[in-house]
């Protein structure tokens, strides 16, 4: 409550308040206190006029210390090789901050608040430890604004867990992690939308055509589409009456969307900066390019007799599992396509873990998790990993282990579309394969009559610098072999 003192001097008062108001007051939040002098007042009675003071404060911004998380794979240390950022700068929430570089990877470091960049601790080649602070931002949870005349309430700073479920008008926004994220690449507040799912749940078309009535698309709500009125029938002789009148049922015109907005240029940033730089390094390496065809007629038939004993474990059984195991065996045969070069090109490391990577589509863009030691899984082990993955994909929540460490991809470009592919090798890997779609086509079996045959292509990519296309070659074959005769996948198992 505002304190309203009775002096005769002026200067004192001010003196005591406001050594009073800083013994009272002390926190680590500095607060500002302001004195605003009124004008005398008179009263009716005779007597001494008296001066009154006001006290009221502002807030200032809350700094945060931005501390370096765990990367996972047991890092405690990184080399900060590039600031994308510098104080004074302004960031939001999944901006990139920096790019450091450890033994194993190169990580994209990506901002969790919304402010102002206060302090860089680290320069450029400086060591930054796992759990120090980072960067101080200076949040904008807490715009310093005049407060009422009352005492000092102290306000803690809003937490990412808070801001993740911010509250609007008495409750929060419901959304899931996938639609958080997109709103945020496209700088939406989710306290603008208007929710259409359950209990008001934002969902990914409310986001999308929120985004088409700023850039002017015009995207009709399904309630507005209408069928076209029927033509006008050309005048004929008079049939019979029909006996039943047959229900009609009108076909649904979906007009195409008319686009009317202007370009608009944004940063690269996040994980599409990352592919950027690992598409640029890829670039620098000679590519050998081998294709061929698989018939899975056989492998077709095993999976329709596990598929429902998988599900009833709760686990989805697809065909990936079995090309990750096959792809894991013939690297024990060939193990220069499970190794890695290094820059200088002196020096290849054989890896002892077959940690297979799998191209996936997600919210988040491009990725590639990988399944961790597949020489030591079975086909159900890889199955449920998968399962794991796929669901941390499709919710945007797969992290630093999840998508570090790997040596060897598989590409199902096919479950998309298309049989051929080129695929990209991802540095410091040396070998790449791409599944196309499977087909059914016509095809001569042993005794040379025509059956029908379930086929897949495949197109494998491999550094030329260290692997040959004999070894490629050879390596295609075994796979192959593997997935059409699928029972000898068992024989191999360690």
């Amino acid at each position: 409550m505002a304190a309203v003192i009775a002096v005769r001097s002026p200067f004192a008062f001010m003196r005591r308040l406001v050594s009073a108001r800083l013994h009272k007051h002390c926190c680590s939040r500095v607060q500002a206190a302001c004195l605003v002098y009124r004008p005398h007042s008179y009263s009716l009675n005779a007597g001494p006029q008296h001066r009154f003071f006001h006290t009221s404060y502002v807030a200032a911004r809350p700094v945060v210390q931005f501390k370096l998380s765990d990367i996972g794979e047991g890092i405690m240390e990184v080399t900060v090789k590039e600031w994308y950022v510098k104080e004074g700068d302004k960031v939001s929430q999944f901006d990139s901050i920096c790019e450091v570089q450890s033994d194993k990877a190169s990580v994209t470091i990506t901002s969790r608040y919304d402010g102002i960049v206060r302090k860089l601790y680290y320069d450029v080649d400086s060591i930054a430890l796992v759990g120090k602070p980072l960067v101080d931002i200076e949040t904008e949870t807490g715009l310093g604004v005049e407060g009422p005349q009352e005492d000092v309430v102290e306000t803690p700073a809003m937490s990412q867990e808070e801001h993740t479920h911010q509250e609007i008008k008495g409750h929060k926004t419901q959304a899931t992690p996938a639609v958080r994220r997109l709103a945020m690449e496209n700088n939406i507040k989710l306290s603008e939308i208007v929710g259409t799912g359950k209990d008001g749940r934002i969902l990914k078309e409310d986001i999308l055509n929120f985004l088409a009535r700023q850039t002017g698309a015009i995207l009709p709500p399904v309630s507005e589409i209408r069928p076209p009125p029927p033509a006008p029938a050309a005048p004929s002789a008079p049939a019979a009456k029909p006996t039943a009148k047959t229900p009609s049922i009108p076909t649904p015109v979906i007009p195409k969307p008319v686009f009317t907005g202007k370009d608009h240029t944004e940063p690269v940033k996040g994980f599409q900066k990352a592919m950027v730089k690992t598409m640029s390094s890829a670039l620098k390496i000679p590519h050998f390019g081998y294709c061929d065809e698989v018939d899975l007629t056989r492998l077709v038939r095993l999976r329709s007799e596990l598929k429902e004993l998988s599900e009833a474990r709760g686990v989805k059984l697809s065909y990936m599992p079995f090309f990750i195991k096959a792809a894991s065996l013939g690297l024990l045969h060939f193990p220069i396509l499970n190794a890695s070069l290094d820059e200088n090109c002196t020096n290849i490391t054989y890896k002892a873990a077959h940690n297979i990577g799998l191209a996936m589509d997600t919210t988040q863009g491009l990725l590639v998790p990988n399944v961790k030691n597949v020489q030591m899984l079975s086909v159900f082990e890889i199955a449920v990993e998968l399962n794991r993955l796929q669901t941390l994909g499709a919710t945007g929540q797969l992290g630093t282990s999840e998508l570090t460490g790997g040596t060897f991809t598989l590409s199902n470009i096919g479950s998309i579309g298309g049989t051929y592919a080129k695929p990209v090798i991802l540095p410091p890997e040396v070998a790449i394969g791409a599944l196309g779609k499977m087909q059914v086509l016509p095809r001569f079996n042993a005794k040379g009559d025509l059956v029908k045959a379930h086929i897949m292509n495949v197109s494998w990519s491999a550094d030329h610098r260290i692997i040959d296309g004999a070894t490629m070659c050879r390596f295609s074959n075994l796979w192959r072999s593997y997935l059409e005769n699928p029972a000898t996948m068992v024989l191999d198992l360690k």
